[in-house]
């Protein structure tokens, strides 16, 4: 079986993804959606596709982090859950009626969000 370039590249791709996902949590979805913009038409299909690629990611990591006792405590985690759930249904709606740039934009403000308060902490 001969493996391509563009093959090892996603799988290598995929690797990093993961092990950035147990490392930071849900992480990995930050890198996903670039490389799924090479492999997709559209940002939006690269955002959709990575949430696919990422639940798993996060169910096991999940699994491990409970297993090894670091997650936050019972009581606050059902909350945190059902509000986040309602805020991935809000956002599953806006982003079909956002335009390919902004979505960009706030992806690309997010990251470096992200980046600012991870140098800080």
């Amino acid at each position: 079986m001969k493996i391509d370039s563009k093959s090892l590249k996603y799988s290598l791709g995929g690797v990093f993804i993961g092990i950035v996902n147990g490392l930071l949590g849900a992480g990995g979805g930050m890198l996903a959606v670039p490389l799924l913009c090479n492999l997709l038409d559209d940002r939006k299909s690269a955002h959709t596709n990575s949430v696919a690629l990422i639940l798993p990611l996060c169910v096991f990591s999940a699994v491990l982090y409970l297993y090894s006792g670091k997650a936050m405590p019972s009581d606050q985690l059902p909350v945190l859950i059902v509000f986040g759930l309602v805020g991935a249904i809000v956002g599953t709606f806006i982003m079909k009626k956002i335009k390919p740039r902004p979505l960009r934009k706030i992806f690309s403000a997010m990251l470096v969000y992200a980046g600012f308060r991870m140098l800080l902490a």
